[in-house]
């Protein structure tokens, strides 16, 4: 038997800037999806899942479409053009519907045993083009990328227009702690709109990433204002992050998560009210430098980062290697 391992991965600042082509900065953590698996030479791909009650059955070529977790196999399996099926079982560590990429990981692993050998660009975005097919859901790049393109010991910043890569080690002294608030979808979420929005306001003052506070004036829907607002101002906290990780100005950096925060909740509204709490909760927790909300929002996950002391409850995760065939 073979083995395609993919991890998850949890974004410690920049969310909701990749399809609109800015930066983020996420780390690949060490929670998995694995399919242990056997190649064939016939045209079907049978898969089990530890943590679904049906198989995932799909006839080669794929028509792409299928029901519940089999749609995101069939989807992969058209993207990639597959001939030769695989058999095998999937599990994983990654908690399903948590906002830490569950979705992304099965892609990236499931193209991996599908024998996928181009770039880690190129996976990533066969992967992305599987989960606009599987979902109907316009997200960026990230999850993809960040899976693909991960490095042990170390968060990444990404340039989702160039998708230049530039691996950033994190400190020794910090933690990264995740805390799970509540399950979420995107498809059914308000996540499209946002991204309908963002193309509203590019239309009106040009590529967000390219975008200045000042031209914001230039946009005179208050909704419309709020969201290019957060895209412009998210997108400086990332160059503002990455230089004060790199000063170890740990403080620094917590505070621009907590910014982040602020204008993920107020001016893009994907928060919850739960979501802050918690993460007002945890930026008054002695040892916590900075938490904020991650993902996509409308539930999911909240990320802190702490002295290695700090007493948080929560999944502790270390920034792990990329996806890979084991």
């Amino acid at each position: 038997m073979m083995r395609a391992v993919a991890p998850g991965r949890v974004n410690l600042i920049g969310d909701h800037t990749d399809y609109t082509g800015g930066l983020v900065f996420p780390m690949a953590i060490d929670r998995f999806t694995t399919i242990e698996f056997e190649r064939s030479h016939e045209p079907l791909i049978r898969l089990r899942s530890h943590d679904e009650p049906n198989e995932a059955i799909v006839q080669l070529p794929s028509s792409g479409e299928g029901r519940g977790w089999a749609r995101y196999i069939a989807a992969v399996a058209r993207e990639c053009d597959s001939k030769n099926g695989i058999t095998g079982e999937i599990s994983t560590t990654i908690p399903i519907g948590s906002g830490l990429s569950s979705s992304a990981a099965l892609e990236v692993a499931t193209l991996l045993a599908l024998g996928f050998t181009g770039s880690a660009s190129e996976l990533a975005q066969t992967a992305r083009r599987a989960e606009h097919r599987a979902t109907g859901v316009p997200t960026g790049i990230m999850d993809q990328l960040c899976i693909a393109s991960a490095r042990e010991g170390h968060a990444m910043l990404i340039d989702c227009a160039s998708l230049a890569i530039e691996h950033v080690a994190l400190p020794p002294e910090t933690r990264v702690i995740v805390q799970f608030i509540a399950n979420r979808t995107l498809e059914g979420s308000q996540y499209s709109q946002r991204v309908q929005q963002c193309a509203v306001a590019e239309n009106l003052i040009g590529a967000l990433r390219l975008a200045n506070p000042e031209s914001l004036e230039k946009i005179n829907d208050p909704t419309i204002r709020a969201r290019a607002r957060h895209v412009i101002t998210e997108n400086q906290r990332v160059r503002e992050f990455l230089r004060a990780l790199r000063q170890n100005d740990l403080h620094g950096a917590g505070r621009l998560m907590k910014q982040s925060h602020e204008s993920l909740a107020v001016d893009y509204e994907v928060s919850t009210s739960v979501m802050n709490e918690a993460v007002a909760k945890l930026q008054k927790t002695p040892g916590v430098f900075g938490a904020r909300m991650t993902g996509g929002g409308f539930g999911g996950c909240v990320v802190a980062l702490c002295e290695s002391g700090a007493k948080v409850d929560g999944w502790r995760v270390s920034a792990a290697r990329a996806a890979h065939l084991a």
